[in-house]
Protein backbone atom coordinates (compact mmCIF):
# COMPACT_ATOMS: atom_id res chain seq x y z
CA UNK A 1 0.00 0.00 0.00
CA UNK A 2 1.41 3.41 -0.93
CA UNK A 3 2.09 6.03 1.70
CA UNK A 4 -0.05 9.11 1.43
CA UNK A 5 1.48 11.80 -0.80
CA UNK A 6 -0.21 14.46 1.33
CA UNK A 7 2.25 13.75 4.16
CA UNK A 8 4.95 15.53 2.13
CA UNK A 9 2.97 18.76 2.29
CA UNK A 10 2.46 18.89 6.05
CA UNK A 11 4.41 21.70 7.75
CA UNK A 12 7.28 20.42 9.94
CA UNK A 13 5.72 21.67 13.18
CA UNK A 14 2.55 19.65 12.50
CA UNK A 15 4.41 16.59 11.15
CA UNK A 16 6.36 16.30 14.41
CA UNK A 17 3.11 16.13 16.36
CA UNK A 18 1.55 13.66 13.94
CA UNK A 19 4.35 11.18 14.54
CA UNK A 20 2.64 9.95 17.68
CA UNK A 21 -0.59 9.14 15.84
CA UNK A 22 -1.26 5.59 14.74
CA UNK A 23 -2.38 5.50 11.12
CA UNK A 24 -5.81 3.90 11.12
CA UNK A 25 -5.28 1.58 14.11
CA UNK A 26 -8.38 -0.36 13.07
CA UNK A 27 -6.59 -1.60 9.94
CA UNK A 28 -3.57 -3.93 9.92
CA UNK A 29 -2.43 -2.68 6.50
CA UNK A 30 -1.34 0.70 7.90
CA UNK A 31 1.97 0.89 9.78
CA UNK A 32 1.98 1.54 13.51
CA UNK A 33 4.39 4.37 14.28
CA UNK A 34 5.58 4.87 17.85
CA UNK A 35 7.76 7.95 18.14
CA UNK A 36 8.90 10.25 15.35
CA UNK A 37 9.12 9.30 11.67
CA UNK A 38 10.48 11.42 8.84
CA UNK A 39 8.87 10.13 5.68
CA UNK A 40 9.94 11.59 2.34
CA UNK A 41 8.82 10.52 -1.11
CA UNK A 42 10.41 12.40 -4.02
CA UNK A 43 8.84 12.87 -7.44
CA UNK A 44 7.78 9.53 -8.96
CA UNK A 45 9.08 7.68 -5.89
CA UNK A 46 7.09 4.95 -4.21
CA UNK A 47 7.07 3.81 -0.58
CA UNK A 48 4.93 0.81 0.31
CA UNK A 49 4.20 -1.16 3.47
CA UNK A 50 2.83 -4.65 4.00
CA UNK A 51 0.49 -5.41 6.88
CA UNK A 52 1.45 -5.39 10.57
CA UNK A 53 4.52 -3.14 10.20
CA UNK A 54 5.73 -1.46 13.39
CA UNK A 55 8.18 1.45 13.45
CA UNK A 56 9.62 2.62 16.78
CA UNK A 57 11.87 5.60 17.38
CA UNK A 58 13.14 7.44 20.41
CA UNK A 59 14.06 6.29 23.89
CA UNK A 60 10.43 6.19 24.97
CA UNK A 61 9.57 3.42 22.52
CA UNK A 62 12.91 1.65 22.17
CA UNK A 63 15.46 1.90 24.98
CA UNK A 64 18.22 0.27 22.90
CA UNK A 65 19.23 3.68 21.59
CA UNK A 66 19.91 5.04 18.17
CA UNK A 67 18.50 8.10 16.55
CA UNK A 68 15.48 9.81 18.06
CA UNK A 69 13.89 9.88 14.61
CA UNK A 70 13.19 7.02 12.21
CA UNK A 71 13.79 7.99 8.57
CA UNK A 72 12.34 6.49 5.40
CA UNK A 73 13.56 8.58 2.46
CA UNK A 74 12.88 7.73 -1.19
CA UNK A 75 14.68 10.05 -3.60
CA UNK A 76 12.97 10.95 -6.91
CA UNK A 77 12.17 7.80 -8.89
CA UNK A 78 13.23 5.45 -6.07
CA UNK A 79 11.28 2.58 -4.52
CA UNK A 80 11.20 1.47 -0.90
CA UNK A 81 9.16 -1.64 -0.18
CA UNK A 82 8.68 -2.90 3.37
CA UNK A 83 6.98 -6.29 3.68
CA UNK A 84 4.49 -7.59 6.22
CA UNK A 85 5.27 -8.30 9.89
CA UNK A 86 8.42 -6.14 9.89
CA UNK A 87 9.79 -4.24 12.87
CA UNK A 88 12.06 -1.23 12.48
CA UNK A 89 13.65 0.64 15.40
CA UNK A 90 15.34 4.08 15.32
CA UNK A 91 16.68 3.42 11.84
CA UNK A 92 17.26 5.22 8.53
CA UNK A 93 16.40 3.75 5.13
CA UNK A 94 17.45 5.88 2.15
CA UNK A 95 16.90 4.84 -1.48
CA UNK A 96 18.10 6.47 -4.67
CA UNK A 97 17.13 3.39 -6.68
CA UNK A 98 15.58 0.56 -4.64
CA UNK A 99 15.46 -0.91 -1.13
CA UNK A 100 13.34 -4.04 -0.69
CA UNK A 101 12.71 -5.42 2.79
CA UNK A 102 10.78 -8.68 2.61
CA UNK A 103 8.32 -10.11 5.17
CA UNK A 104 9.21 -10.89 8.80
CA UNK A 105 12.41 -8.79 8.89
CA UNK A 106 13.59 -7.16 12.12
CA UNK A 107 15.84 -4.10 11.95
CA UNK A 108 17.48 -3.17 15.26
CA UNK A 109 18.01 0.26 16.78
CA UNK A 110 20.19 2.77 14.95
CA UNK A 111 20.62 0.80 11.71
CA UNK A 112 21.33 2.51 8.38
CA UNK A 113 20.34 1.04 5.02
CA UNK A 114 21.64 2.96 2.00
CA UNK A 115 21.47 1.93 -1.67
CA UNK A 116 23.89 4.64 -2.80
CA UNK A 117 27.12 6.47 -1.96
CA UNK A 118 25.49 9.94 -1.64
CA UNK A 119 28.71 11.46 -3.09
CA UNK A 120 31.29 10.54 -5.71
CA UNK A 121 34.70 9.39 -4.51
CA UNK A 122 36.31 11.65 -7.15
CA UNK A 123 36.73 15.29 -6.12
CA UNK A 124 36.02 16.60 -9.65
CA UNK A 125 32.62 14.92 -9.66
CA UNK A 126 31.85 15.59 -6.02
CA UNK A 127 32.33 19.34 -6.53
CA UNK A 128 29.71 19.44 -9.33
CA UNK A 129 26.05 20.10 -8.62
CA UNK A 130 24.45 17.64 -9.13
CA UNK A 131 27.21 15.12 -8.49
CA UNK A 132 27.39 12.91 -11.63
CA UNK A 133 29.48 10.19 -9.95
CA UNK A 134 27.03 8.87 -7.37
CA UNK A 135 26.81 5.07 -7.58
CA UNK A 136 23.55 3.36 -6.65
CA UNK A 137 22.71 -0.37 -6.53
CA UNK A 138 19.57 -2.04 -5.11
CA UNK A 139 19.52 -3.42 -1.57
CA UNK A 140 17.44 -6.50 -0.72
CA UNK A 141 16.87 -7.89 2.76
CA UNK A 142 15.24 -11.30 2.39
CA UNK A 143 12.42 -12.83 4.41
CA UNK A 144 13.08 -13.44 8.10
CA UNK A 145 16.47 -11.71 8.30
CA UNK A 146 17.51 -9.91 11.47
CA UNK A 147 19.75 -6.83 11.30
CA UNK A 148 21.43 -6.18 14.67
CA UNK A 149 21.52 -2.73 16.27
CA UNK A 150 23.75 -0.01 14.79
CA UNK A 151 24.56 -2.01 11.65
CA UNK A 152 25.03 -0.42 8.23
CA UNK A 153 23.86 -2.14 5.03
CA UNK A 154 25.49 -0.57 1.97
CA UNK A 155 24.59 -0.41 -1.71
CA UNK A 156 24.24 -3.56 -3.78
CA UNK A 157 23.91 -5.91 -0.79
CA UNK A 158 21.47 -8.78 -0.48
CA UNK A 159 21.01 -10.22 3.02
CA UNK A 160 19.78 -13.81 2.72
CA UNK A 161 16.68 -15.46 4.18
CA UNK A 162 16.81 -16.02 7.94
CA UNK A 163 20.33 -14.59 8.16
CA UNK A 164 21.54 -12.55 11.13
CA UNK A 165 23.79 -9.49 11.02
CA UNK A 166 25.62 -8.92 14.30
CA UNK A 167 25.29 -5.58 16.08
CA UNK A 168 27.57 -2.81 14.80
CA UNK A 169 28.39 -4.55 11.52
CA UNK A 170 29.10 -2.90 8.17
CA UNK A 171 27.79 -5.12 5.38
CA UNK A 172 29.47 -4.52 2.01
CA UNK A 173 28.81 -7.83 0.22
CA UNK A 174 26.01 -10.36 -0.14
CA UNK A 175 25.16 -12.56 2.84
CA UNK A 176 23.88 -16.06 1.95
CA UNK A 177 20.74 -17.58 3.46
CA UNK A 178 20.84 -18.92 7.04
CA UNK A 179 24.19 -17.43 8.06
CA UNK A 180 25.43 -15.17 10.86
CA UNK A 181 27.78 -12.38 9.79
CA UNK A 182 29.43 -9.71 11.93
CA UNK A 183 32.21 -7.14 11.97
CA UNK A 184 33.54 -4.21 9.95
CA UNK A 185 33.50 -5.27 7.21
CA UNK A 186 31.07 -8.05 8.08
CA UNK A 187 32.40 -11.57 7.60
CA UNK A 188 30.94 -15.06 8.01
CA UNK A 189 30.73 -16.19 11.65
CA UNK A 190 28.68 -19.39 11.53
CA UNK A 191 25.60 -21.06 10.10
CA UNK A 192 22.34 -19.94 11.69
CA UNK A 193 20.36 -22.70 13.41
Amino acid sequence: MSVFKSLRNIPARIANRMAFIRFRPDRADYPVINGRLMLFSGKNAKISFGSHVKINSGIRFNPIGGDSLAIIYAMPGATISIGSNCGISNSAIVARQSVVIEDDVLIGGGCKIYDNDFHSIRFEERSQKPDPGIVSKPVVIRQGAFIGAHSIILKGVTVGRHSVIGAGSVVVCDVPDNEVWAGNPAVFVKKAD
